[in-house]
């Protein structure tokens, strides 16, 4: 078995067809079925279930599929690495949206600017995408807000940063220095979309206070939640990172929940079977150097 084999399996694991496969891989059919079976019969067993004509993935798959994307991103880092050993390294990092939006700039700009020979390609998105990616070696590192449960990626805190409920001058929300959980009871809300760190957070606290809210709009853009909030369309939980002139200027309040405190951990996150290269290295310490002027 070779890395051609795990190439292949990934392409059928990813497309769920053979055939879908092959047009992909510019292979024959029967090429690709050869492959599987070849690795089938050598580890002794069944990595796929065929059903009316869809292949569904055996726990046997998923247990490779998981080391099989990594043994090839890393042989196609190491083929990159030594193939342009001479020329421009380039990191791929992913970012969650309020990281993406107050923090990233000047990590990457100090990065660059003392790793001249280092580019790099950013991809900002929600918590779940950014994770997804980093599975399927689609990343080097992420830097991410909320929830990350997946026992393959190691996580590096970097900083805490706190949610809170804020209103616009036109809500009644705007003038009270405290409220109990209990009165956002039918409220209208402003929420960042399913999968995003904050949305995660506060859905949490909502459940454990059997608290149900209206969820007016639905956005995984901040400045758009933002905008609603000010113009009075309900109220938003958002980063305190991302309101400052907000704050400053009143046309945000926040509104303190009596007894409840959301913070959430920034991480450097990367998969646990990642070969962590010096390129690597100098981007976490970057950001870890930088943490405490946020």
């Amino acid at each position: 078995m070779n890395i051609r084999h795990l190439k292949i399996f990934i392409t059928v694991a990813d497309c769920g067809k053979m055939s879908e496969a092959a047009e992909k891989l510019f292979i024959s059919q029967p090429s690709v079925s050869q492959a599987i079976k070849e690795i089938e019969d050598y580890y002794g067993v069944k990595l796929f279930e065929r059903l009316s004509k869809k292949l569904y993935i055996t726990d046997s798959g998923k247990l490779l599929l998981r080391y099989a994307r990594h043994i090839v991103g890393s042989f196609n880092e190491m083929e990159s690495a030594l193939k342009n050993s001479g020329e421009n390294i380039c990191l791929h990092i992913g970012a969650t949206v309020t990281v993406g939006t107050c923090m990233l700039n000047e990590i990457i700009n100090k990065f660059e600017e003392e790793n001249k020979d280092i580019s790099t390609k950013i991809v900002v998105n929600n918590t779940n995408i950014i994770e997804n990616m980093l599975l399927h070696s689609d990343l080097d590192i992420g830097i991410v807000e909320g929830k990350v449960d997946d026992k393959d990626l190691v996580k590096i805190p970097i900083y805490n940063d706190r949610l809170v409920l804020v209103a616009g001058r036109n809500h009644n929300f705007y003038y009270k220095d405290e409220i109990n959980i209990e009165e956002l009871t039918g409220q209208d809300m402003i929420f960042r979309e399913k999968g995003s760190g904050a949305r995660e957070s506060f859905d949490s606290i909502l459940e454990e206070n059997n608290i149900s809210v209206n969820e007016k709009w639905n956005s995984n853009n901040t400045e758009a939640i933002k905008n609603a909030v000010i113009g009075g369309q309900g109220l938003g939980i958002l980063s305190t990172l991302i309101i400052e002139n907000e704050l400053k200027n009143g046309t945000l309040h926040i509104i303190p929940i009596r007894n409840i405190d959301i913070l959430r951990e920034i991480c450097v996150v990367y998969h646990k079977d990642k070969f962590i290269s010096e390129h690597l290295k100098k981007i976490i310490e970057c950001i870890k150097c930088l943490k405490k002027e946020f």
